[in-house]
């Protein structure tokens, strides 16, 4: 690059011999004196050596000798200034380059420097030559680096040292060297060229944004040194680093046009680091919906605190993704466990509240909650130290009173609870390699819409994905594999869970889970759970199970479909309810489990595929369809495919309603169980009373609480042997297991009857 070529700027001062009044005895700004009156200088017009020079009797400490006109000063673009000098006679004084420095609006630039190395003249007629290079950057080899406030200067040299010396000077030439600092191919702008001086203490943010003004679909090139920016920046043109940029937390620095994550890795050399800072863009800039991570592995040495990264925002409610990547757990110490203690109250009247909290200062935000009457995935969702209160995710169903409870803060690779909401926020194809010392991923404690979607969950201490207040409302979990760490383990020593929600409109869509304690634990409604594959079990023949999906709300209203539900079961519970016992409300109702895959090998005889766990007096069923699934046992069977678990309490079976349980397949599965049911009675001995009984085949061990058939198979006879058709008064919840149904004849009478009857009206 040549100025003077490509944009025919003119840099070179006039001759000596176009007169001297252009040449200053000054600085070279207008009004200084010149040489055109000056007692001691004359225009020598036919020197041997130069033509026409200047000679100058030197009279002042520093003789001074200034272009009066203003040499241009552009970025990116070098000046030598040079001049040819001999003495005369008289004592030899020293000669070197100088200038005047100009910013805008003509103001003087004193801070920087202005004179270029000096030169001894030590013989008499010797032609010496002096030169200094200026610019706007400070590079290697730039004598008077002048910064981006430089417009322009008067430049000249100095005649300092002794006095009594007489000097001839030919006419100074100034030259644009930029190519000397510039590479062949100059599709870029250097930061240096724009004041950019890379110290790591300097505040080069003013270069980076001056270099990339001037880009106009150029490259900017960062060069090999550590560049302080401490404000934001913006750079809208690409952008290369050699070296790398430090600013403070809180200042953001954004690529609008290599916005990917290798971009800000390479930019602050760091890989968590470079993270941090794109995330804070993603979240401040908006160009960009989504921040790609370009495959690469970004090894994480503590839990990503998601929103300290941006500290300008406490929430986020417009659609970011984050894609195509890995993060990696490493080391070890940062990512234990932290335990406390501390005793604490618990009304149920306020259901989500742990008052009188001892310490609560020592409990985080996002700790895992248990204590007696706790129920699973409690989570601190808020501490407030002045009320001593900690706020819960969910009620605690039997914790009234006072007592002790354990909190666990589990460490998570990327940590949004700091965040107050945040919402339609994707985490796309990527791999969370929690390599058995950390946990995957904790939701804001409000927002909606988060989506995970085609990622990798591998080997997590403790959770998958938690969930500790309503950031999981509606959210998407579709096509993910969850790979467990505690794969080696028996069934009943494992602790990780994959999920938790406890927010309505959940959706689980074609996921695989491999043996955790526990796929999904659900305390919302109106969720789906579609297509997906989730395994529990172990090598312990006769060896226990458990749930795979847990609902902990009794109306749940949800649908359970197409799953591959193996070696575990779905349970039903009423656990988030502070007060368990039924009074008012729907009871267990409102769930669909159709056309799933139930497979259970070397399991205890009393396990079931689908157990109602209530906690509280009074529940029923109502509105819960169980169709079309295939029920199977391998390495020996088992009872029955549902049951209710009577630990905390047992069902009202009088009260069921709706419960619609047929069209299911059974293999190793000793009681078929269906609802309604179609019972073939043969009765051989004459009787008024036919107990018609269904042998434990009715779900969930219900009562016989309707009839909704009974015909007659060939004829009806008396003891006489005649035919008889009379019909029968039909009496329900007979035996002493309620289960059986009396038909009661106006004779004595003997033959065959198809009865269907029903647990629930």
């Amino acid at each position: 690059m040549n100025k003077a070529i490509t944009d025919g700027i003119v840099f070179m001062p006039p001759a000596f011999a176009q007169g001297l009044d252009q040449w200053s005895r000054g600085d070279g700004i207008a009004g200084s004196d010149t040489y055109a009156t000056a007692a001691n200088a004359a225009f020598v017009p036919a020197d041997q050596d130069f033509g026409g020079c200047l000679e100058i009797f030197k009279t002042d400490a520093i003789q001074k000798l200034r272009h009066m006109g203003q040499t241009p000063i552009y970025a990116g673009c070098y000046l030598q200034v040079k001049a040819r000098i001999k003495a005369i006679s008289g004592n030899f004084p020293q000669v070197r380059i100088a200038a005047h420095a100009m910013g805008a609006g003509g103001v003087h630039l004193g801070s920087v420097v202005q004179t270029g190395p000096s030169v001894t003249l030590d013989s008499y007629g010797e032609v010496v030559e002096v030169s200094a290079i200026l610019g706007m950057g400070q590079r290697s080899g730039v004598d008077m680096p002048w910064g981006r406030e430089a417009s322009y200067g008067h430049v000249g040299l100095d005649l300092i040292g002794p006095n009594g010396g007489i000097v001839r000077i030919d006419d100074i030439e100034v030259t644009d060297i930029t190519g000397a600092f510039l590479r062949d191919m100059m599709n870029w702008v250097d930061v240096r060229d724009y004041g950019a001086v890379g110290d790591g203490i300097t505040d080069d943010a003013a270069a980076f944004l001056a270099a990339d003004a001037d880009a106009d679909g150029r490259r900017v090139v960062v060069p090999e040194g550590v560049y302080h920016l401490g404000a934001d920046v913006t750079l809208n043109a690409r952008v290369e680093f050699e070296g790398t940029v430090t600013m403070p937390a809180d200042r953001m620095f954004v690529l609008t046009k290599d916005f990917n994550l290798p971009n800000y890795i390479d930019a602050f050399g760091d890989e968590e680091l470079g993270f941090k800072k794109a995330f804070q863009a993603l979240l401040n800039n908006a160009d960009h919906e989504s921040l790609d991570m370009g495959g690469r592995n970004v090894k994480v040495s503590e839990p990503l605190d998601m929103a300290a990264a941006v500290p300008n925002r406490d929430s986020f409610a417009t659609r970011r993704v984050i894609r195509n990547g890995q993060f990696e757990a490493v080391g070890a110490a940062n990512w234990a466990t932290d335990v406390v203690t501390s005793q604490a109250s618990y009304d149920p009247s306020d259901a989500r509240t742990l008052t009188g909290v001892v310490n609560a200062a020592n409990i985080a935000v996002g700790s895992l909650v248990t204590g007696v009457g706790v129920g699973r995935e409690i989570y601190v969702r808020a501490v407030n130290l002045a009320l001593g209160t900690v706020t819960l995710n969910a009620p605690l169903y039997d914790a009234a009173g006072t007592q002790v409870f354990t909190f666990q803060r589990f460490k998570y690779l990327l940590d949004f609870s700091g965040f107050t909401q945040l919402s339609k926020f994707s985490l796309s194809d990527i791999e969370f390699q929690c390599r058995g010392v950390a946990s995957g991923i904790m939701l804001a404690p409000s927002g909606i819409t988060f989506h995970l979607r085609d990622c990798f969950v591998s080997r997590p201490l403790d959770r998958c994905l938690t969930s500790i207040g309503g950031g999981c409302q509606g959210m998407l979990i579709d096509r993910c594999q969850f790979l467990s760490f505690e794969d080696g383990l028996d069934v009943a020593d494992r602790k990780s869970i994959v999920l938790n929600a406890t927010s309505n409109d959940i959706k689980l869509r074609n996921n695989r889970a491999t043996r955790f304690r526990h796929f999904a634990i659900l305390g919302g409604s109106n969720n789906l759970i579609l297509g997906n594959h989730f395994f529990q079990g172990d090598g312990v023949v006769g060896g226990i199970r458990t749930a795979g999906i847990v609902l902990s709300g009794s109306y749940t209203s949800t649908i359970v479909n197409g799953n591959y539900v193996d070696n575990c079961f779905i349970e039903w519970t009423n656990e988030y309810d502070p007060s368990p016992d039924f009074t008012t409300g729907f009871s267990f109702s409102a769930l669909s489990v159709s056309d799933n895959i139930f497979l259970s090998s070397d399991v205890a005889p009393w396990f079931s595929y689908f157990v109602v766990k209530p906690h509280g007096t009074g529940h029923f069923l109502n509105g819960v369809n169980v169709t079309g699934n295939r029920f199977r046992s391998v390495q020996g069977a088992i009872d029955r495919a549902e049951r209710v678990d009577t630990s905390f309490s047992d069902l009202d079976y009088g009260r069921f309603k709706d419960v619609n349980f047929n069209g299911n397949s059974y293999h190793n599965v000793s009681h078929q169980v269906t609802n309604p049911i179609r019972i073939i009675h043969n009765q051989n001995t004459e009787s008024d009373n036919w107990a018609v009984d269904p042998g434990a085949l009715l779900p969930f061990g219900g009562f016989s609480r309707a009839v909704d058939a009974v015909t007659i198979a060939g004829n009806l006879r008396d003891e006489q042997g005649g035919i008889r058709f009379d019909r029968p008064n039909v009496f329900t919840e007979q035996g002493p297991g309620r289960d059986v149904i009396s038909l009661r004849w106006p004779v004595a009478v003997r033959g065959e009857a198809t009865v269907v009857m029903r647990i629930d009206r």
